[in-house]
């Protein structure tokens, strides 16, 4: 956290992918399966936010007491190439720092179910990164779940827009609750904690 954001401040965070359930077990859309579990976790239910274009989740992460941070969990629902509209929308209402946003995100570069935690960047070909950047500027959290390459000769706009395949599914659940626990350490106790303990 940067020392002049107060404790106090909220944090978003933006699980990103595109609504509709042809698209829900997409590899694009593990950013959407991290926040669903987040929300499982808090005990809340998404709801729509007016004109902001996205689903929201108010609540808590952390340990009761002052050690748990209030939390804001988006889902933008004006697909993956304009995430970035709503989110800063949010971030505009909520009063969040921008050091206080977490994108949720998939990750080509990195092997399937590999995680890496990191502050700032640049969005590697990412569209909704490209999208949350050109809204709000780099200086944002990501969560990078990865996904690994297309295989062969496959467009990489095909690959990720593809659910994952049978055999991924059966590691599936294990490692979008470990994304959320990274969500949950990052928050509550700091970048480098959370990478020294998810980075891989």
């Amino acid at each position: 956290m940067d020392v002049t954001t107060p404790a106090s401040a909220p944090w978003l965070i933006a699980g990103l992918g595109n609504p509709g359930p042809e698209y829900a077990m997409n590899r694009h859309n593990v950013g959407f399966m991290v926040a669903d579990l987040l929300a499982e976790r808090i005990g809340g239910k998404f709801k729509r936010a007016g004109k902001a274009q996205a689903q929201v989740l108010e609540g808590r992460i952390g340990p009761a007491g002052p050690a748990s941070r209030r939390v804001i969990l988006v889902k933008p629902m004006s697909f993956m190439n304009l995430s970035g509209g709503p989110v800063n929308a949010l971030r505009d209402f909520y009063k969040v720092p921008v050091g206080n946003i977490v994108a949720v995100h998939d990750e080509l570069d990195i092997d399937y179910g590999t995680l890496r935690l990191k502050l700032g960047g640049g969005d590697n070909g990412h569209n909704g990164l490209k999208s949350m950047t050109k809204a709000m500027g780099p200086d944002y959290h990501r969560v990078r779940f990865g996904i690994g390459r297309p295989p062969g000769r496959m467009q990489v706009a095909d690959f990720v827009l593809k659910d994952f395949s049978s055999a991924e599914r059966k590691e599936l659940d294990w490692f979008v609750d470990r994304a959320a626990d990274a969500v949950e350490s990052l928050v509550t106790e700091g970048l480098e904690r959370a990478q020294g303990a998810y980075n891989s």
